[in-house]
């Protein structure tokens, strides 16, 4: 799934050709996806300028005109790529976005579980109001992490995984970052020290923010704005490594099943 900071690459590098760009026309092939496109859509953006886009968790905004934003989450598979409009559509490119400058911002999602939405209100939109804080922002660090886990029960890695926390830290940064942390993800957030969760979050900053300079992760579908892979897979310590030596202490990595999502750890370098 792409999470934040595969949204954050795709968000700059389509920002360069969107920003202020005149929209020419909507053309929609499929409209089903998550939830249905809506039928008006076309009357929102066709002949509006797109604003500077930007992000909040793992959507991505694009203001238009002075009538409203339009949302895109790019679900388990999706992308969005700049291409020439006339460059003939791939089986699962659902939507065109094409642009007077000649180009067009075209949405790619096999398994269509992304989104499409349109909102005169981004930030209390049901879907981004209750999302916590941005890993980057000012309000996130070991001390938030720390008084909002007092008493809790479950999972460290459940913990930083739900949204209402802190945005975009999915699964695969879930791992890394416990592990960057010297954290065992079983353990229970609120037996967490506050000098621990001090270098928890400062390795989920980190560990974002390598991730977004090598372009994200592509496990399977991902692709940047022109189409070409993240390369953070490369550098991965744990995750989807169960069985090979830990590169610290060269400890077999072990995986379990938490939530009925795969988590990896080194069993010598976490506790």
């Amino acid at each position: 799934m792409p999470e934040l900071p595969e949204v954050e690459t795709t968000l700059r590098g389509i920002s360069p050709y969107v920003s202020q760009s005149q929209i020419k026309q909507l053309i929609v092939r499929e409209s089903r996806l998550r939830w249905p496109i809506p039928e008006d859509l076309s009357q929102h953006l066709e002949g509006a300028t797109i604003g500077v886009p930007w992000r909040r968790g793992k959507y991505l905004l694009l203001p238009i005109g002075t009538s409203g934003t339009l949302m895109i989450h790019l679900g388990m598979s999706g992308s969005l790529r700049i291409v020439d409009p006339d460059l003939a559509p791939r089986k699962h490119d659902h939507v065109d976005l094409v642009l007077e400058s000649g180009r067009a911002l075209r949405f790619h999602d096999p398994r269509r579980f992304g989104c499409i939405l349109f909102t005169e209100t981004p930030r209390e939109h049901p879907l981004l109001r209750d999302l916590g804080p941005e890993p980057f922002d000012t309000v996130f660090d070991g001390r938030f992490l720390y008084r909002q886990s007092r008493k809790r029960k479950t999972s460290v890695k459940a913990f930083i995984m739900d949204s209402h926390m802190v945005v975009g830290v999915g699964n695969i940064y879930a791992s890394e970052s416990l592990f960057a942390a010297g954290i065992s993800p079983t353990r229970a957030a609120g037996n967490i020290s506050l000098a621990r969760y001090e270098r928890l979050a400062q390795a989920i900053q980190g560990v974002l923010s390598a991730s977004i300079a090598q372009g994200g992760t592509t496990l399977r579908d991902f692709v940047n704005a022109t189409g070409n892979p993240g390369y953070f897979r490369q550098t991965l310590n744990v995750y989807e490594r169960e069985g090979e030596l830990c590169r610290v202490c060269e400890t077999p990595v072990k995986m379990a099943r938490q939530a009925q999502r795969a988590t990896y750890w080194c069993p010598h370098c976490q506790s």
